[in-house]
């Protein structure tokens, strides 16, 4: 196991090289330019010039991919001209709060998702399974800004129970419990958000999953022999229908660090998606190069781990 793991991670390394290429050369390629956003609007020529040489915007493109190669070996993934500050600064405090609201969900939404699926697998067309499928759909199909819209309308400006948005109160100056309890109530209503949108999807897939298994012959089998049906259900056909969650679990790590840009924008929450999407407005290169590089990294690594959980969840599945 651990040496498949290290030669997956040696293989990664060409991976990343090519990905890094196509989202440098895409970044450039791209209309606009950060050159003038530090400065005044009224700038001659001259110090157009001199910004763009500053920037390093003059150089060839090969030059100027292997100086921010370079750079980022060394963990310098340089300035932001939004932000005016090092980029290696800026990344870790979002991807944090984007990391603190997602894993949250990530958790109630597969510890409420999986028993739910079971249940409405073995009570096929029941009330309860009625009841989801409705849910499923309704929470596949709600686009999740306006739900979010109508959480804001309902709970924060008719009944003033959530703040509307932002991670704490502004101007508050809270500390330890008093902090942590004001965040909470902050992150109520777009982890609903997230949560209801997750359990959606992870409930069908779950029952989608189960379903092909508790018709297998190997399932009438172990019911033939005796075995409780709990036993039947959770030993013998659960553990083959956790293969498609595995693979489901592995798209979900970047998702807990790379967060929501539409729900984050909406609900004002500053995580790393927001922060992205005003460097795409903004030009900001360093940026979002940086996060693009960071997400993807983060899915190969998802890969990984979704190949681990085969090896560990079916002993048939070698990895060696």
């Amino acid at each position: 196991m651990l040496r498949y793991i290290a030669r997956r991670l040696v293989h990664m390394i060409p991976v990343v090289i090519i990905i890094s290429i196509c989202i440098f050369t895409i970044i450039k390629i791209t209309p606009g330019s950060p050159v003038g956003l530090n400065l005044d609007p009224n700038m001659t020529a001259e110090q157009k010039q001199a910004e763009y040489e500053r920037l390093g915007l003059h150089l060839p493109l090969p030059v100027q991919y292997a100086n921010w190669v370079g750079r980022s070996l060394r963990g310098d993934f340089g300035i932001s001209t939004l932000y005016n500050q090092p980029v290696k600064d800026i990344v870790p405090s979002f991807v944090w709060n984007s990391f603190r609201l997602n894993v949250f969900v990530f958790i109630f939404a597969f510890l409420l998702s999986i028993p739910i699926g079971i249940v409405c697998a073995v009570k096929q067309y029941s009330l309860t399974d009625n009841f989801w499928t409705v849910f499923s759909l309704f929470g596949i199909s709600m686009p999740s800004f306006f739900f979010g819209l109508l959480l804001i309308f309902f709970f924060a400006t008719k009944l003033g129970w959530f703040p509307i948005s932002g991670m704490e109160t502004a101007g508050s100056n809270l500390t330890g419990i008093a902090s942590i309890l004001d965040q909470l109530r902050h992150m109520v209503l777009p982890a609903t958000v997230l949560t209801i949108a997750s359990l959606a999807s992870l409930v069908r897939y779950t029952r989608t999953s189960m379903l092909d298994v508790i018709k297998q012959d190997y399932v009438r089998t172990a019911r033939s022999k005796g075995l409780t049906e709990k036993v039947v259900i959770y030993r013998h056909a659960f553990r083959n229908a956790l293969l498609p969650i595995v693979t489901l679990l592995g798209f979900w790590v970047p998702l807990l660090f790379s967060g929501a840009v539409i729900l984050e924008t909406v609900f004002r929450w500053p995580g790393i998606g927001q922060i992205m999407l005003n460097a795409i407005n903004w030009r900001d290169y360093n940026l979002m190069m940086a996060t693009l590089l960071f997400f993807a990294v983060l899915t190969l690594i998802g890969n990984l781990l979704a190949d681990i959980g085969y090896a560990i969840v079916d002993p048939r599945i070698k990895v060696e």
